[in-house]
């Protein structure tokens, strides 16, 4: 398919953003067919792309600005991604992956710019494929569905990136809505959007950014996903979801397993309670113990967790905060704490007099506010 200039060419690039993401409860189940109930933050990535007629793909980000990257869409086809900057592999590999599916791309030029934290386990790698892949859709493939923008994102970062993740992010990402949570049933793809007004009810949903290092292709994320599916294999289920009562696991005779299945088992216990207890408009503060219940699971059954994340947790909970945990994949990242808006503050200076009292630097820290999913600008 040959690209013109002017109207199919440059006239025709536009400006795309993706939101990062927080996950309100529901951490490892997505790769063991299980519930989530994220939502969307109004943090995210943009991307500016303009089509090219001459087979070429440039990338440029704001965040990497001395890594610039210049191949061809027929030489993503070829291999030699390890001689390109790990960033890059998210965007190329969504390229890569519209083409392998039969979509031509003659050619595209990426800017990228982020405004959420990277490395904060806020889903910025979901973001910024998700972005790419709405602008790629919207300029090269308008019959491509949201759940194959999902599919698309996801692969880049499984494949092209080697990061094993579920849906999660990426349906985070695309799906949610403004004012809602996501409530989420991975096996079957439904959905339903979930009013979340904390403001109605002097609450807020503080983001604790610890500035712990967190990286998941390391091999512990791997790690985990292989002993969930180890461990329902020895349970003879088809995955961890079907398991419906917590003391399944103790038929298991490893611990280990046995710990990474009771997480999972009562993750979705936690997810389905939030979401019903949200549904019926109950206040929000009680849900606090269950947050922080998940947390407990992440940082004994799961072991994702990391010192300046209990330290954040444990200090929250101390100055008042309702409840509690770590978001994202663990291993470092954000807690997320459920606070009465007026004790904001409180929480926060005890956060930061904690976080200096073991030499730690201060954590960035902002209120989560449920915003739209990706879209043109």
């Amino acid at each position: 398919m040959a690209v013109s200039a002017g109207r199919s060419g440059a006239s025709r690039a536009g400006r795309w953003w993706a939101p990062g993401r927080v996950n309100l409860i529901g951490e490892h189940t997505d790769y063991n067919d299980g519930y989530v109930l994220p939502l969307a933050l109004p943090l995210g990535i943009t991307c500016t792309a303009v089509p090219r007629p001459d087979g070429v793909v440039r990338l440029r980000s704001r965040q990497a600005p001395h890594e610039p990257v210049a191949t061809t869409v027929d030489a993503l086809g070829s291999g030699g991604w390890s001689e390109l900057p790990a960033w890059s592999h998210y965007p190329l590999g969504v390229i890569r992956e519209f083409v392998r599916r039969g979509h031509e791309i003659p050619g595209i030029g990426l800017d990228l710019d982020a405004t959420i934290p990277i490395g904060a386990g806020l889903s910025s790698s979901a973001a910024l494929s998700c972005a790419v892949a709405i602008a790629l859709r919207d300029l090269f493939a308008p019959t491509v569905s949201a759940a194959d923008i999902i599919d698309i994102a996801r692969t880049a970062e499984n494949v092209y990136a080697g990061v094993p993740t579920g849906i999660l992010d990426q349906s985070a990402s695309v799906l949610c809505t403004a004012g809602h949570l996501l409530f989420l049933d991975t096996r079957t793809g439904g959905t339903e959007q979930i009013p979340f007004d904390l403001d109605a009810f002097g609450l807020s949903l503080l983001v604790l950014d610890t500035g712990s290092p967190r990286r998941l292709v390391d091999g512990e994320y791997a790690r985990r996903r292989d002993e969930c599916a180890t461990a329902a294999a020895q349970l003879g289920v088809p995955s961890l979801r079907d398991v419906p009562d917590a003391a399944e696991a103790n038929r298991l005779a490893d611990r280990v397993l046995r710990r990474r299945a009771r997480h999972v088992i009562t993750e979705n216990a936690r997810v389905l309670r939030i979401a019903e207890q949200l549904r019926s408009g109950a206040d929000p503060r009680l849900i606090g113990s269950v947050l922080t219940a998940g947390h407990a699971s992440l940082r004994d059954d799961f072991e994702v967790s990391a010192p300046r994340l209990d330290l954040a947790v444990d200090t929250a909970l101390a100055a008042g905060a309702h409840g509690a945990r770590l978001t994202g994949g663990g291993f470092g990242g954000s807690v997320i704490a459920l606070v009465d808006r007026d004790h904001i503050d409180a929480v926060r200076i005890a956060v930061r007099e904690a976080f200096a009292n073991k030499g730690f630097d201060a954590p960035r820290d902002f209120t989560a506010t449920p915003s739209a999913g990706a879209h043109r600008l």
